[in-house]
């Protein structure tokens, strides 16, 4: 962890971390804060910005700027945890520990920070992945020994062979998608892509997007267009924004009727970036709208078949949104179609400057 230094007005704050503090700050494993009287940063670690503590220079987090105040009142420590918003929108958040005491001299608060929601989170969900996806590989694992157990007893049958050896690499296929997306949201689940995050071109990975699901459409005979607002960029990993994307992209292809089009948007709406995906598809019933993004949920299990359908798309979806303080949403009619919108927060290049 590398700390930035931030000296408040040297015309009437001159003061200096100590050497010895600064680098004791900078061997911490997790972030740091220190304040003089009026709550203002004099030193803050990379970590604060990312954790979205500070805003414009200042703490932006009420709970934890109340604590504060307490703790220069008072000249006693304080341990607790507060939860801070990974972004303008969405559920996701970071659960931190804070750990805050005065300092005598000078009149210094030390904030120190430890994001444990990562730990928390995936602990928890854990406990239920593994019976989870241990029920989904049973079904294609169990339907390939009941088709090579057919084979066996047809091979003097040349038609039969060949239709149950059609049928095996369907599931054969099945399974490889499932583990393929078993591995990707497990991917997800151990990462924090706001850590080490760059600025991404919407542009860029909308077509990157449509470029991983080309095959799939044409096979469909779907056209997907894209119609952008220039000059937009997010902050996160380039990847897992990408296949968010595209997840959203095959999920309308293989939803939807052959030859119809998916249309897919980008526009800037009150420093949000929308990026919406809309097919003619057959629809989703007002009643599973609110489960569509569990994992291994399906609207229609036997078109998920049909269609190669893991159940795992929009649950990785809807993680990647999270992850980058985003959010996804759905509209969709019956017989008329739906749309999906990525919501993320617009990149602030003179933000991360200062």
């Amino acid at each position: 962890m590398r700390l930035k230094r931030r000296v408040i007005d040297e015309a009437t704050d001159p003061r200096l971390l100590p050497e010895m503090l600064v680098k004791t700050l900078d061997n911490l494993d997790g972030d740091a804060l220190v304040l003089a009287p009026g709550e203002q940063p004099i030193f803050a670690s990379n970590g604060i910005e990312r954790l979205g503590i500070l805003k414009d220079g200042r703490i932006d987090s009420p709970e934890l700027l109340a604590t504060i105040r307490v703790v220069r009142r008072t000249n006693t420590k304080h341990t607790g945890r507060i939860d801070i918003p990974r972004g303008p929108i969405g559920e996701g958040i970071h659960e931190l520990t804070v750990n805050i005491f005065p300092l005598t001299e000078g009149d210094l608060v030390i904030v120190l920070i430890s994001d444990e929601s990562e730990a928390q989170r995936v602990h928890e969900v854990r406990r239920d992945f593994v019976a989870n996806v241990s029920h989904e590989l049973k079904t294609p694992i169990g339907a390939l020994s009941l088709l090579s157990e057919a084979v066996l007893g047809a091979k003097d049958e040349p038609e039969a062979v060949t239709m149950f050896a059609t049928r095996m690499q369907s599931e054969s296929k099945r399974l490889t998608d499932l583990v393929q997306e078993i591995i990707n949201l497990s991917r997800l689940q151990d990462s924090d892509p706001l850590q080490e995050a760059e600025e991404v071109e919407v542009g860029y990975l909308v077509k990157e997007a449509m470029d991983q699901s080309q095959i799939n459409a044409e096979n469909r005979h779907i056209t997907v267009t894209f119609q952008e607002e220039k000059n937009l960029s997010v902050r996160g990993d380039r990847d897992q924004l990408t296949m968010a994307i595209q997840n959203l992209i095959d999920n309308a292809v293989n939803y939807s009727p052959e030859n119809t089009k998916v249309a897919v948007t980008s526009k800037l709406v009150d420093g949000i970036v929308e990026i919406s995906v809309t097919d003619q598809g057959i629809g989703i019933p007002e009643a599973d709208l609110l489960r569509i993004f569990e994992r291994f949920y399906r609207v229609d299990p036997a078109r998920s078949r049909q269609t190669g359908g893991t159940g795992l798309g929009l649950s990785i979806v809807k993680h990647v949104a999270s992850k980058h303080g985003g959010d996804v949403k759905v509209w969709s009619a019956e017989n008329i179609g739906s749309t999906f919108t990525l919501l993320l927060p617009i990149y602030n290049k003179q933000a991360e400057a200062n």
